[in-house]
């Protein structure tokens, strides 16, 4: 049977901003941590890189900045990226103060000091990325999971599966759960509720996200009446392992920048023919390369060799892909690693301020879900971490601050499934999701035409209304409501895609290959907005 449950603030999603907010609230908060799996298991955890921040003392404030706003193609909000990046240091020292453990230098003195180790990456002129060896956002997901598990205000809940908003008067008080356990929609309700639900890279065929990755908190933001922003930048990892077990495993770029050579099926390399840098060009220039070859070839994947360096340097160099390799009967010291490119990171969402408040009354959103205004039209490396605990901390500071607004109505109806039925058709759902990640890689992936965005806009189309008629009539499970949810943030990508009439940062469509003079966010309302 359904049930009720009564808290000051929920908070759907665990990874790195869900985790943070729950700690940075006041102690005497009563707490819903809703997770849809059990805990570690979303993005955060398996983000391999660091977390941007100025630590270094030839480094400034200014340096990190302008090369945000550089990377994001003139389409940053400056104002976010100048309150990320000054907070950068502060939430570094939180994150230790609470037992992460970043690398530090190897020099005798430097435990004393506490000086970092520091790498640099794309984008960035200093050396500004903190890390726990290659598996930075495991070590920041286990600290704060411990912490979380052992505060007394945060009531978690997982196998969960929020379904949609409760906005009673303009203002949100809760959520629609579904309760994987007991197959029942349960009643969460709260004076401020938080969405950290992540992006909605699982819309493509191919991505390097877990599969929780549905673009959930977007679509019932968007349901609920919140405006949501530049939905077509969406970042492609370029080389993701090809193979039917292999799923999101990524193949570092550090091969390429080991002599690591693109080939062709018939073996020929290509990269020169679209940039003199060849394999070592920017992320986003060889995956628009690859994946030009693939649909000019009609081919399945390309290739990523290194086998020309000796088994022992590659041992020593890339111990895990070797090993991730070898268990798919992959020997990378003797053949090629089939390689396609992966959605990786949903640039855009769900519109909110520096406080990470939506356009709706009591309802936040923070993280991948959430368009800041940080990463603009392309995401600098590591940015994204740092983002999601600053705007953890500010939007906790502003619901502790609000917490005198006590829930208004505690009398919201429970979900009614009393008309609906088990169904006996899951063909229907597995086959659409099939078709959507389809259709949205061909149509809506690395390039893009009017033509493809036509093509897709139709079928998301089609496919939402034998969604919506499935929802009305059978009791919803996790793989209905993903799927109702990726269609629609997947609608949601096609009309930004489709209002830009540009190239700019990671949206390219070859029918305006060219930059417009002045950078415009790709802004969407739906009909039910308070504004």
């Amino acid at each position: 049977m359904a049930s009720r449950h009564q808290h000051n603030v929920l908070i759907i999603g665990s990874g790195a901003a869900g985790l943070s907010l729950a700690l940075r609230l006041p102690p005497t908060c009563r707490i819903a941590l809703l997770t849809k799996a059990d805990l570690n298991q979303g993005s955060t955890f398996w983000a391999q890189g660091g977390m941007a921040a100025v630590l270094h003392s030839k480094d400034t404030v200014d340096s990190h900045v302008t090369d945000t706003l550089e990377a994001g193609a003139g389409l940053c909000r400056r104002e976010a990226v100048e309150f990320t990046v000054s907070n950068s240091r502060r939430c570094v020292e939180w994150l230790v103060d609470q037992g992460v453990d970043f690398d530090l230098r190897e020099a005798p003195r430097s435990r004393l000091r506490k000086e970092f180790h520091l790498t640099m990456e794309g984008g960035h002129s200093h050396r500004r990325i903190i890390h726990a060896a290659d598996r930075t956002g495991r070590a920041i997901s286990e600290v704060l999971t411990d912490r979380v598990i052992a505060a007394e205000n945060i009531e978690i809940f997982t196998h969960r599966v929020a379904v949609d908003l409760v906005v009673n008067d303009g203002r949100c008080e809760g959520a629609y759960v579904l309760n994987e356990q007991s197959g029942h929609v349960d009643l969460f309700q709260a004076s401020s509720v938080v969405l950290a639900t992540g992006g909605a890279s699982k819309a493509y065929l191919y991505t390097s996200n877990p599969d929780g990755a549905s673009g959930d908190g977007i679509a019932m933001a968007w349901r609920a009446g919140c405006r949501v922003a530049n939905l077509e930048f969406n970042q492609f990892h370029p080389t993701c392992l090809y193979h039917p077990k292999a799923k999101s495993f990524l193949i570092t770029e550090a091969i390429r920048g080991e002599g690591g050579r693109l080939l062709l099926p018939d073996g020929t390399s290509f990269m020169q023919n679209f940039d003199e840098r060849g394999e070592l060009a920017p992320r986003d220039v060889v995956a628009r390369a690859i994946d030009h070859e693939m649909k000019r070839l009609g081919a399945d994947c390309l290739f990523l060799d290194i086998s020309h360096r000796s088994p022992e340097f590659i041992k020593s160099h890339f111990p895990t892909v070797m090993a991730r390799c070898a268990e798919l009967g992959i020997d990378i010291s003797a053949e090629a690693i089939p390689v396609v490119p992966a959605a990786h990171y949903t640039c855009g969402g769900i519109l909110v301020d520096n406080h990470g408040l939506t356009d709706v009354a009591g309802l936040y959103a923070v993280g991948e879900s959430s368009c800041t205004g940080l990463h603009g039209a392309n995401r600098m490396a590591s940015n994204s971490l740092l983002e999601c605990i600053v705007y953890a901390e500010s939007a906790a500071q502003h619901i502790a601050e609000n917490l005198n607004q006590l829930l208004r109505s505690t009398d919201a109806a429970l979900w009614d499934e009393s008309q609906v039925t088990d169904s006996d058709e899951d063909v229907v759902i597995s086959h659409n999701w099939d078709e959507l990640r389809r259709f949205m890689w061909d149509y809506v992936g690395i390039v893009r035409t009017n033509k493809r965005l036509r093509r897709a806009l139709h079928r998301v189309q089609l496919l939402q209304t034998e969604i919506a008629e499935y929802y009305g009539n059978y009791k919803v499970s996790n793989d209905l409501l993903e799927l109702r949810n990726l269609a629609m943030v997947a609608e949601l990508m096609i009309q930004c895609a489709i209002s830009r009439k540009e190239s700019r940062g990671l949206h390219y469509t070859l029918d305006y290959p060219d930059l417009l003079p002045t950078a415009n966010d790709t802004i969407l309302t739906p009909e039910n907005s308070p504004l």
